[in-house]
């Protein structure tokens, strides 16, 4: 990846008026939630999110928490039930995340849901995360900023440590408090789903339910990526195509191969961050064009590369 000067911000007015206009731009900006710092990036911008896995050199695409400033941000994307709203209004600001359906005309970018139907959504409560939110006016996209693997950062110093020359800004607001990590809820129609124990208890959200909550079905259901065969579109996925068989639609990278099919490129100058923004919407219109194949071109396996082929391996892979 190109490296980056890393501006160090203090979370003053100014420092957070710079923040939120590289967040506008498509930068990459640490900054301090009620928990840990998130590595922020605009969540409906699918080549700023590209940005965040690069960065983290994350090994697969897993779907992202979208960050709002407000519940009224968070419920224009995608539907709530009566369950979803009662913990909104109860829990919100704070280290709550529910997932929800996504919205029809949600800007949210499929690789920030990693293709999923679904959308993680968070308002946190760090007053600098809050106003943050507010000047950027968008949904971002906030995993832990740290290299994959590595200690949850808690504060800025820790954050340059793993990031420094990857990212653009860090806003510094000093030590976060250090908490346990957001609980994630599953409602997606019936019971509601406890999909990860986190800073608010199943006790405290069961007294507003008045019902209990259910434990997901596997562990997929919390790490949609890790399942074998995910993200499947209907055709059969043929990786590392030279040549493109009869029937077969085309998913290219790079100058394309001849074919008499449906064409979609992930980019055609070859660009990793370009491809993974597009991968999962190419996927789902080639598949809405009919075809019961797909051929995709070679991909490189360095750097975003290998998260792209991970991804398509799973979506190649013998269905469950």
């Amino acid at each position: 990846m190109h490296t980056r000067i890393t501006r160090h911000l203090i979370a003053d007015a100014d420092g957070l008026a710079e923040a939120a206009a590289l967040l506008r731009a498509g930068g990459l900006v640490a900054f301090p939630t009620e928990t840990v710092y998130g590595l922020g990036a605009d969540a409906t911008d699918g080549r700023a999110v590209a940005g965040i896995y690069e960065a983290k050199g994350r090994p697969s695409f897993n779907p992202l928490i979208a960050h709002v400033a407000s519940p009224e941000a968070a419920f224009a994307l995608g539907p709530f039930d009566a369950h979803a709203t009662a913990l909104a209004k109860a829990f919100w600001p704070g280290p709550l995340t529910l997932v929800v359906p996504v919205g029809d005309d949600s800007p949210v970018s499929d690789l920030a849901r990693a293709g999923l139907s679904s959308v993680g959504l968070r308002v946190p409560s760090h007053p600098v995360a809050q106003a943050l939110l507010a000047l950027v006016d968008r949904p971002v996209a906030g995993p832990s900023a740290n290299r994959s693997g590595h200690v949850s950062p808690t504060d800025a110093a820790h954050v340059l440590a793993d990031l420094d020359g990857r990212i653009d800004a860090v806003l510094d607001a000093g030590p976060t408090a250090v908490g346990v990590e957001s609980t994630i809820v599953g409602c997606l129609g019936g019971a509601p789903v406890l999909l990860r124990p986190g800073g608010v208890t199943r006790a405290e959200m069961e007294a507003v339910l008045g019902v209990a909550l259910g434990e997901p079905v596997s562990e997929a259901t919390i790490a949609p990526g890790m399942l074998a065969s995910h993200y499947a579109p209907n055709a059969a996925v043929r990786l590392d195509a030279t040549e493109v068989r009869p029937g077969e639609a085309l998913l290219a990278f790079g100058p394309a191969l001849p074919c008499d099919g449906p064409v979609l490129n992930l980019s055609v100058s070859g660009d990793l961050s370009e491809a993974a923004a597009n991968l999962f919407g190419h996927l789902r219109r080639l598949d809405a064009e009919g075809a019961t194949a797909i051929a995709v071109m070679p991909i490189p396996a360095e750097g975003l590369g290998e998260a792209i082929r991970d991804r398509l391996k799973r979506a190649a892979a013998p269905r469950v």
